[in-house]
């Protein structure tokens, strides 16, 4: 047999390993069908690891069959690895995440949840090793899902020697395909998957539970498939048009101007004209939850970001009216912002106050009363930051509401229909504030 008939033959046989183990999975986790038919295998030889763009998974035939050689569970597990980090989409944001810790708190969230489902056909010789380190990860951090195990290690790095080792337990794949290229559109995109995994999360409810449930599969497909909203644009929400006391560059012509100047001295033949319609934010309000669950350095980071999100879009008027309001059970402060400099003192000087329990009523009460007297002209809407443990107002006010939550809890009392309800991750606020 030459060279190629060898190269060949090896094709093949990994074709068939790959495809065995891809029955193997669709047999016993029947709530996969639609991922795995999206996600084909496909042999690359010479790069001696597998990969996944969102589209394809690439795999070496010698790797695979290599590995499986060694362990006949190790493709299926390989194949479930990829799969999952599809399913939870953990490539769509990898731009924009410390890589290296990323890497790690993916690999853990999808090895955990294959192990949390007990699967014979991919078990391997060191599981028992895997579920004594991700028994100790969990007594630190709770679900581990790849969002809350990259959080803890942002708060509490790892140092080189236990990266080596949290790589030899959970390492499967690499992961140099998941960074965006401008050279080629994903065949797949964060969208498409997003609607992959809403299938998986409503077929798996309906799945025979048994041996093969996975609380961290339910927790992982909630994180990924929550609504995400970006907080600065709904900040536009609360925008009106409004008159800028300057030059409107764009409708204004300077060649007529200084011909005229330059022509009959002091007569510009077109004037120019000082008003412009912008918008600009100009009245709102945020409430800041201080009671005992908030910590005041998040409630800090969370004005810092929200400061610097208008300044930055320049959505200031040069006088503007913003109340910001602390309360818990009742109102503690409120403090009236109507220019930049008002901000920076405020972020400057203020004490928190509070820290007793919480009642969002008293809020919505309270500008209520504002509105009555006079205090604005065109209330925009109402920003609160809390933990979302409180009591909520039954009646919808007549003016939007966006509940801003660090991060996810399920045990939350629901949000009201009339509000908008939008979660932040706690290295979102630190890295606007950096």
């Amino acid at each position: 047999m030459d060279e190629k008939d060898r190269q060949e033959k090896t094709v093949r046989l990994a074709e068939q390993v790959m495809q065995l183990a891809r029955d193997s999975i669709l047999v016993q986790l029947r709530f996969l069908d639609v991922a795995l038919f999206k996600l084909q295998p496909v042999p690359r030889a010479g790069s001696n690891m597998a990969a996944t763009d969102g589209a394809s998974l690439f795999y070496d035939p010698v790797y695979i069959l290599r590995h499986y050689r060694e362990e006949a569970g190790y493709a299926a597990r390989l194949y479930l690895h990829v799969l999952l980090h599809c399913i939870f989409y953990h490539s769509f944001q990898y731009d924009r995440l410390e890589r290296e810790l990323w890497d790690l708190a993916a690999d853990i969230a999808v090895e955990n949840t294959i192990l949390e489902m007990r699967l014979p056909f991919a078990g391997l010789g060191n599981d028992a090793e895997v579920r004594q380190a991700l028994a100790g990860l969990r007594g630190e951090i709770g679900a581990l899902t790849a969002e809350r195990v990259y959080r803890y290690f942002r708060r509490r790095p790892p140092d080189q020697e236990s990266k080596e080792e949290l790589r030899g337990l959970f390492w499967r794949d690499s992961h140099a395909l998941w960074m965006p290229s401008g050279e080629k559109e994903l065949v797949i995109t964060q969208e498409m998957w997003k609607k992959i995994s809403e299938r998986v999360k409503a077929d798996l409810k309906s799945f025979s539970a048994g041996k093969s449930s996975s609380e961290s599969m339910e927790k992982n497909l909630a994180e990924a498939t929550r609504d995400r909203y970006d907080y600065a644009k709904l900040l536009q929400r609360f925008t009106v048009t409004g008159e800028d006391v300057q030059v409107n560059e764009e409708e204004f012509d300077y060649i007529y101007y200084t011909y005229g100047l330059s022509r009959y001295g002091n007569m510009p033949l077109v004037e120019p004209l000082e008003y412009r319609d912008a918008k600009k934010v100009r009245e709102f309000v945020i409430a800041l939850d201080t009671s005992a669950s908030c910590r005041g350095s998040v409630l800090r980071s969370f004005l810092r970001r929200t400061y610097s999100i208008l300044k930055g879009t320049e959505q200031f008027f040069q006088k503007i009216n913003v109340h910001i309001i602390q309360c818990d059970n009742e109102i503690r402060s409120d403090v009236k912002i109507t220019c930049q400099e008002d901000f920076d003192a405020f972020l400057r000087t203020e004490t928190l106050k509070g820290f007793g329990s919480t009642d969002f009523r008293p809020v919505f009460a309270y500008v209520d009363g504002l509105l009555e007297r006079g205090e604005f002209e065109n209330l925009k809407g109402l920003i609160y930051f809390t933990d979302g443990y409180g009591v909520y107002p039954e009646r919808m006010p007549d003016y939007e509401v966006i509940f801003a939550f660090l991060g996810e809890d399920d045990r939350a009392p629901a949000v009201p229909p009339w509000a908008i309800r939008v979660v932040l991750e706690e290295e979102e606020l630190e890295e606007r504030e950096q």
